[in-house]
């Protein structure tokens, strides 16, 4: 089983430019990310991300769109559930497609102070901080996606050193391919899935927007809780 990088736009993703290529058997770039060092192996990137800052795919190198990252994350409940950023959605693609033991997150924290560059390239738009029903709560659908990689065997892990939006345990880069995933209270997670499978607010397409009245935003609130209360599991036993 593969051990992945995955970057972000975050300003401090440039370091990632100089970092040897172990212990990392792929690196998947989230939208600009590509142009942080030339020997990406997978970019990924939505339908309206602007045709000029495409990459050009080399020997070896894919791009991954809409057609393949929308059923990745359906099977993983959909965008409703697992939260519409394109962190979450690139790893929900990598979980059901590289079959990783370890998903490394770089430059993926989410964090937009005012006033100061938000992006590598400059300041880009916040995409987690548009009014979007699926993005509630980011800390409870990063908790989300740790609990469900760790029912696969992966471990979530963020190499960011800063705050961060993610739940995931921050490690140093060189021990990253020695994570393994945190328990969880199964029980709980179950309860959220359940929960999820009732409601039933799946969009096959991926454009939930179109449908965004069906959605409660209370009943999101409340799984976003259970899952928040799943991942939560190592913090109790520790204390």
């Amino acid at each position: 089983m593969t051990v992945v990088l995955m970057l972000g736009s975050a300003p401090m993703v440039t370091e990632a430019a100089l970092w040897p290529r172990a212990p990392f058997d792929r690196i998947v770039a989230i939208n600009n990310a590509w142009r942080v060092r030339p020997d990406w192996d997978i970019s990924v990137f939505p339908h309206d991300f602007p045709v000029d800052r495409h990459p050009v795919a080399g020997p070896g190198q894919r791009l991954v769109t809409e057609t393949e990252f929308v059923p990745a994350q359906n099977a993983y409940g959909g965008f409703v559930h697992a939260g519409a950023t394109m962190a979450f959605t690139t790893a929900y693609w990598a979980l059901h497609a590289l079959k990783p033991r370890v998903i490394a997150v770089f430059g993926c924290d989410m964090q937009y102070p005012i006033g100061r560059t938000t992006h590598f390239y400059g300041n880009g738009a916040p995409d987690p901080l548009r009014k979007d029903i699926t993005l509630r709560s980011l800390e409870a659908k990063s908790a989300r996606l740790m609990v469900l990689a760790a029912m696969q065997g992966c471990a979530m892990v963020n190499l960011s050193q800063g705050p961060s939006r993610l739940i995931f345990p921050h490690v140093a880069r060189p021990l990253a391919a020695e994570a393994r995933p945190l328990p969880h209270a199964v029980a709980v997670a179950a309860e959220a899935l359940a929960g999820e499978a009732a409601l039933g607010y799946t969009v096959p397409s991926g454009r939930y927007w179109e449908e965004a009245e069906r959605f409660d935003p209370l009943a999101l609130d409340r799984l976003d809780a259970l899952w928040l209360e799943a991942a939560r599991l190592p913090l109790r036993q520790s204390a």
